[in-house]
């Protein structure tokens, strides 16, 4: 929750002719929580896959995806700032009832599949690194991000933000460690820049990657925390306060595309190749074979501590969604426990786990569209963000960068139809 001790932080911060690195850095947070979404179990699963099967070839893909990122939790931060609403609550006010109902619905939809990735992956890890059992897990999971999530609720929003960032950190060392025992190829990661596929399921895998990375309750999200830290500012203090939000999506999406880069290059390194089954658990394994326990054991912990965080975030996504857009707000905890059945039913009827986190990042890839299409709209309406609203280059770069995600499902579904995927 906002708070007016936080906004005077915050006001405190900008005094100066300008912000300096060191008033930027007490400015950072939102967006490394935003961040989580970027490096969630889903992440891991399809980035793994994508290296162990094509190698280097869609190192592009994350590129341009972290790229997109930058834009588009930017756009969100300053919607927040300048007009002091959420991304749900702003359309919210500019919605009939059935349409907020409707939009609802998809955006519960996809959060659904983001939670589905989130507690799966914390269970895999727990069986990695415990033998758990993976529903065992999915509930354990389940506890730890409702502790999370208590965090924010009673001691606010930035201790909540040193946490998620503390387990960021855990998650970057756990990924890049791999690195610094195998060396990835540079001649074939350069040429992995180069936009291309290889077949149909290639670009089935894109997609789900495109859904890992520009995660539609990330842009929902970062709305809400931008405004709830800052408050919504006017005149110059605004204009000091969005050059800090520059830097603090810069350095968070750095970040988080550093670690997804970091999964494909291991991948392609030490896994191409060699027997996976296709799964998280035969991806340790092989890391495990390949560099040794100690990098396998940095894995399993690495994707232990993306699930306690994101499941955490996304359950509080949820809830930004739900209040903005029906006016409605329920027990983070009770949002949990409803959120956590879908994932437990699965891991009770034995569904493959990893299989499993792939489609929800596919199904993640046509919810982005219904976040994407408003907040370019809203941010570009000088009738919503006066003179902040969006310059015609940043107009252009966002209708591409949105234009071309809906390209790919369209492609995507027409593959799936015709039965090339």
């Amino acid at each position: 929750m906002y708070t007016t001790g936080s906004k005077l932080a915050a006001t405190a911060d900008l005094q100066d002719s300008g912000p300096s690195r060191l008033q930027r850095l007490r400015l950072i947070g939102p967006a490394f929580v935003a961040a989580i979404a970027y490096v969630d179990p889903g992440n891991v699963a399809t980035n793994v896959t994508a290296g162990a099967t094509y190698g280097y070839l869609l190192v592009w893909v994350i590129v341009v995806a972290n790229l997109m990122a930058c834009l588009v939790q930017y756009l969100s931060a300053k919607l927040g700032l300048v007009t002091g609403q959420s991304l749900p609550e702003a359309l919210r006010d500019r919605m009939p009832r059935a349409g907020r109902l409707a939009y609802w619905a998809q955006a519960e939809l996809v959060a659904v599949a983001t939670d589905l990735a989130e507690v799966l992956g914390g269970a895999i890890a727990l069986y990695l690194l415990f033998d758990l059992p993976l529903l065992a897990g999915g509930v354990v999971t389940g506890l730890v991000s409702t502790g999370l999530l208590a965090v924010q609720s009673r001691r606010g929003q930035r201790p909540f933000e040193r946490v998620i960032i503390g387990l960021l950190a855990v998650i970057a060392l756990g990924f890049i460690a791999g690195l610094f025992v195998t060396s990835p190829s540079v001649p074939d990661a350069v040429n992995g820049l180069v936009p291309q596929f290889a077949g149909a399921d290639s670009v089935l895998l894109a997609a789900g990657m495109l859904g890992a990375t520009v995660m539609p309750h990330a842009v929902y999200l970062h709305s809400a925390l931008a405004r709830d830290r800052h408050g919504r500012q006017e005149g110059e203090q605004r204009r000091r306060l969005l050059s800090a939000t520059k830097y603090d999506v810069g350095v968070a999406m750095l970040v988080a595309g550093a670690v997804n880069l970091a999964m494909l290059l291991l991948a392609a390194t030490a896994l191409q190749g060699r027997e996976t089954g296709g799964s998280l658990e035969g991806a340790h394994a092989a890391v495990g074979s390949t560099l040794g326990g100690t990098v396998a054991l940095l894995f399993a912990v690495a994707l232990l501590a993306s699930g306690f965080a994101s499941t955490a975030v996304g359950c509080y996504a949820g809830a930004v969604i739900m209040g903005g857009l029906l006016r409605r707000r329920i027990p983070l905890a009770v949002r949990r426990v409803i959120t956590l059945i879908p994932a437990l039913v699965m891991l009770a009827v034995g569904t493959d786990p990893t299989q499993a986190l792939v489609v929800s990042q596919v199904v993640l890839s046509f919810g982005i569209p219904f976040a994407l299409v408003p907040l370019v709209v809203l941010t570009s309406r000088r009738s919503v963000m006066g003179s902040c609203a969006n310059r015609p280059v940043v107009i252009v770069a966002a209708t591409l960068v949105t234009a071309s995600i809906v390209t790919l499902n369209l492609v995507l579904i027409h593959l799936t139809a015709t039965g090339a995927a």
